[in-house]
């Protein structure tokens, strides 16, 4: 019966089941608790509802098995799952497509400029994750746009080379160059060349990391900032959060290893800072950071395990954990209030951290406790 279920609901057209899925996530939580069962509770944890029910959702699917299938299959099937989780109440942003320079020839890339963007202000350059195969400049250009609105700045999306295609280190390079372009080019962009910072989601977040740390290392222009969402910032180990979340929570290990196999399939490269940050040797004098992680994500352990390394180095940061979403959580805003409330916390610090410059004087680092769901979001604070 559960078969059938599944197989009829992957009939039903992608707009009808984000439509669904709308009015599942409206529904009375008592309701709600009905469908999903108990509470989800590991590793000190619980699973807010509001995950608990899309990974119910996912299931009826079968949305997160990319790993059996092709990579070109796979990038369709995201693009087409992205307007499921989309949320249809962000302002109005102008949007217009920019070709920008990568390593190795051109990229599309979209600038988001809001109303309340003032000119000459600070601008994101966004690098989109789906762990360098997947993903677009469709899939994350919600999460874009409300970031721009809300963060009344600008935003420039990149569509960085993916994997198989071309494998590491291509993204790490095209994202650098990207980074440089948008600097050069900022007058054009109606942005502030020195308020620049950099920011992703996942392998996203992975790219943001990876440009901060290669811009400190060279000669030139420096990101004022890096906002990183869960980002994977270390491919040669399996720690404790790869093992407790492997099955079941969105992002699983077998999708991990089918990424990587894809980005990085030599496995010697996999050390390398340009792919993984976490071992550089010398992390000082990075941008100040935000790390926001998922308590139920496989990426969790090592996205603080640098939080910890940066401040260690000098580096201001922020470590943000909400303990009860999971990977991705990003780019479902469209669904709920929890995933909204943790992307508008980011936002926040992401102004934040701009408007003064830093997030503190050389040396100074903060974490916070574990976040439990609230009634309203507020940016992230030292403690």
């Amino acid at each position: 019966m559960a078969l059938r279920a599944v197989q009829l609901l992957e009939r039903v057209p992608i707009s009808v089941q984000a439509t669904i899925a709308r009015a599942l996530f409206g529904l009375p939580k008592p309701v709600r608790r009905l469908l999903i069962g108990a509470p989800v509770r590991l590793d000190g944890q619980e699973l807010a509802s509001d995950a608990q029910l899309l990974l119910w959702l996912d299931k009826l699917t079968d949305a997160s098995m990319v790993q059996s299938r092709d990579h070109v299959i796979a990038r369709t099937a995201l693009d087409a799952k992205s307007e499921i989780v989309r949320k249809r109440d962000v302002e109005p942003v102008d949007v217009r497509t920019v070709e920008v320079a990568g390593a190795e020839g051109p990229l599309q890339a979209r600038l988001y400029t809001p109303a309340k963007a003032p000119d000459d202000g600070p601008l994101l350059v966004f690098y989109h994750g789906g762990g360098w195969v997947i993903g677009s400049l469709g899939t994350h250009d919600n999460l874009c746009r409300f970031i721009a609105a809300n963060g009344e700045l600008r935003v420039l999306s990149v569509d960085y080379r993916l994997a198989p295609e071309a494998p590491f280190p291509a993204a790490a390079d095209d994202a650098l160059a990207a980074f440089r372009w948008a600097v050069k080019h900022a007058a054009d962009l109606g942005a502030n060349p020195d308020a620049i910072a950099v920011g992703g989601d996942s392998a996203g977040g992975n790219l943001a990391a990876v440009t901060s740390y290669l811009a400190s290392k060279r000669r030139g222009a420096q990101p004022a900032f890096q906002l990183l969402f869960y980002p994977g910032v270390d491919a040669s180990v399996r720690r404790p959060s790869r093992e407790l979340f492997a099955e079941g929570f969105f992002l699983t290990s077998r999708e991990m290893d089918w990424f990587l196999g894809h980005y990085a399939p030599d496995e010697a490269s996999r050390t390398d800072p340009k792919l993984s940050p976490l071992l550089a040797s010398n992390l000082a004098g990075l941008p100040p950071a935000y790390i926001t992680t998922a308590g139920f994500d496989p990426l969790r352990d090592e996205g603080e395990a640098y939080a910890r390394k940066l401040g260690e180095a000098g580096v201001p940061v922020v470590l943000r954990r909400h303990a009860d979403l999971i990977h991705g959580f990003a780019n479902f805003i469209g669904l709920g209030t929890r995933f909204t409330e943790a992307v508008s916390e980011a936002i926040g610090a992401l102004r934040t951290g701009l408007a003064m410059g830093s997030m503190g004087s050389p040396g100074s680092s903060a974490t916070t406790k574990p976040a439990q769901p609230r009634k309203r979001s507020t940016p992230a604070k030292k403690q």
